[in-house]
């Protein structure tokens, strides 16, 4: 049981790295310079790509997450898996981020994409635990 969680995450993790190149990346890419202060020295021009590999780290940690929630629920099915995977984001990215958008000037496309992002990573995790577990 313990192999197939850990499948599990990391099936779920490096298909969010994919999900987060679309959402947080291609999607509305011209809209990440309307406010160019906000980024860091080196990510606006494509110099520093460490933020990018700690972003894919942080994929499988979501993904652990998402699936020890459905463990520690004796979760083993698609739509209870979905359920968490919902709920989880409405308590933590989708709040998150909407209440950074308020604060930081950051484009609301650009904040509506990373929502978008962050629900499709967690159900992809909830899909992993139907799947492999």
């Amino acid at each position: 049981m313990s192999g197939m969680i850990i499948l599990a995450i990391l099936a779920a993790g490096f298909a969010a790295t994919f999900t987060d190149w679309l959402f947080m990346g291609v999607l509305f890419h011209d809209r990440y310079m309307k406010y160019p202060e906000v980024w860091r020295e080196g990510i606006v021009g494509g110099k520093d790509r460490t933020a990018v590999i700690y972003s894919c780290a942080l994929d499988f940690v979501a993904a652990a997450g998402i699936v020890a929630l459905c463990v520690l629920a004796d979760i083993h099915t698609l739509w209870p898996a979905i359920g968490v995977a919902v709920f989880a984001w409405l308590a933590g990215p989708l709040v998150i981020t909407i209440t950074n958008g308020f604060f930081m000037k950051i484009d609301w496309a650009v904040i509506g994409a990373h929502c978008a992002g962050y629900l499709v990573r967690f159900l992809l995790a909830g899909i992993a635990v139907a799947i492999f577990l």
